[in-house]
């Protein structure tokens, strides 16, 4: 059969040998029952496609279409390889699902060890640790697989809204009510120093990938660009006309996403703090939240209008809308879940986490037992791991995760 791969832009990098490949290629299909189970082949300027194609970057992504049953798959936000399938791929005249058996997560545990509402939760990027931040002026680290506590931050003299991680796992950054960031060492619980400037309460920050930068929003309507190794400001950015709720530095560390209550999310030069597009400026209703995706193609937006979104970020058109979670008041956190299929996950002010499959935008399922508003989710880096935190009547983060 002839397929041809076609240059999408992909959520989840392809192989680096597939990267703008546009030849003819050969491929062989097979099937069990109605599931795609391998894909192999060769074209003339590649002796052979990765092995692990067809698991990882087509896995039974086919969207059939027409009496000719032709086929795409990958299309959309590119999930896997653009591959166009012309003709007919199986012998006993069925069509592939792209529907594989999706296995609910489970509460697994509570972890109580705040005395205020948790704002925030972050697996480490190595996932062998579990950071909270309280509005209880503390952040705990836990071990991601005992879930045991395993030290408790204590300096900040206001509450804290959020943390981010360091790429290697070692350091923690917290943004305070108290106007500071602290900058914490995960692994004996030192601080190692203090980010002054902000002239309104610290609402949210996040570490370059590289590590070398931090980048923090205040409701002081102000972005700020640290460096790590000297504690510097580099750049202040009136960046907004209300607080700031949430910033995040895409994969190579060269633009920042700033999000607002003024309704308006904006991208920026991390290295020269201007600003280079405007994505939203609706006013209303507010951006309470955005991330770029893992390779910084798309973002992934929050509004206070019980809806999430996900934009390409090179031509500003949203692609993907994920509704039916309840968000009208809080600045909640969503992420994406990648390690067994291809999720976003959110928290929501019903009390629930709510899990939507990426390409096909439906709401999967619903983790239900917390006591108060989901403020902020987290997903285990490696392993099918959920954490969530609840606010103040709630004051605990619970771990759900998928039997194998």
């Amino acid at each position: 059969m002839e397929c041809h791969l076609e240059g999408l832009l992909h959520l989840f990098p392809p192989p680096r040998s597939l990267i703008n490949h546009s030849c003819s290629v050969s491929l062989e299909v097979t099937y069990a029952k109605t599931n795609l189970i391998s894909l192999a082949g060769s074209c003339n300027c590649i002796s052979s496609l990765p092995d692990d194609i067809g698991k990882l970057y087509i896995k039974d992504k086919f969207i059939w279409k027409g009496k000719e049953r032709k086929a795409e798959a990958g299309i959309g936000i590119g999930i896997g390889i653009g591959i166009e399938v012309i003709s007919s791929m199986s012998s006993s005249g069925t069509t592939p699902t792209n529907q594989t058996t999706y296995k609910p997560y489970r509460h697994l545990k509570t972890l109580t060890g705040h005395t205020r509402a948790v704002s925030c939760v972050k697996f480490s990027n190595d996932g062998n640790l579990l950071a909270s931040a309280s509005l209880d002026k503390s952040v705990i680290i836990w071990w991601a697989q005992s879930l045991t506590l395993v030290h408790r931050l204590s300096g900040h003299s206001e509450g804290i809204s959020d943390l981010a991680w360091s790429s290697d796992s070692h350091y923690i950054c917290s943004a305070s009510d108290d106007r500071t960031l602290r900058i914490w060492d995960a692994r004996d619980s030192s601080h190692v120093k203090t980010l002054k400037g902000h002239s309104n309460l610290v609402f949210c920050v996040n570490f370059s990938p590289q590590s070398n930068l931090i980048v923090s929003g205040s409701f002081d309507e102000t972005v700020r660009v640290w460096e790590v190794k000297t504690g510097k400001c580099l750049h202040a950015i009136k960046a907004h006309s209300m607080p700031v709720t949430s910033v995040h530095f895409n994969r190579d560390g060269s633009l920042i996403v700033s999000a607002s209550h003024d309704g308006s999310c904006k991208i920026w030069d991390s290295s020269k703090g201007t600003l280079l597009k405007t994505l939203i400026d609706d006013k209303l209703p507010s951006v309470s939240f955005a991330k770029f995706s893992p390779n910084g193609k798309f973002i992934l937006l929050a509004t206070l209008n019980d809806t999430l979104k996900l934009s390409n970020y090179s031509t500003g058109k949203f692609l993907k809308v994920y509704t039916g979670h309840v968000n009208k008041v809080y600045c909640i956190t969503s992420t994406f879940s990648v390690t067994n299929g291809k999720y976003i996950v959110s928290g929501s002010e019903d009390n629930c986490v709510y899990l939507w499959d990426l390409q096909q935008k439906t709401m999967i399922q619903k983790l239900e037992g917390h006591s108060d508003t989901v403020i902020s989710v987290t997903c285990h880096p490696a392993e099918n791991k959920i954490a969530s935190a609840g606010l103040d009547r709630d004051r605990t983060i619970k771990v759900w995760v998928q039997d194998p």
